[in-house]
């Protein structure tokens, strides 16, 4: 895991490439794909879960 100056460096390196007008766009790009992606999570263990209690019941 990194830690506060690699952190640091990665924030400058991401600075340098997308430039500041960009950054809260894609943070809520990230935000957005990650409660989608716990989301997907949460109904993928939620059918699994269903799927064995219909298995076990046979």
């Amino acid at each position: 895991m990194p830690s506060g100056a690699e952190w640091f460096i990665v924030l400058l390196v991401v600075l340098l490439i997308f430039g500041g007008s960009q950054l809260p766009k894609m943070s809520r790009n990230l935000g957005r794909a990650q409660q989608e992606l716990k989301k997907g999570f949460a109904e993928a263990n939620k059918e699994a879960e269903a799927e064995a209690g219909e298995d076990s019941t046979k």
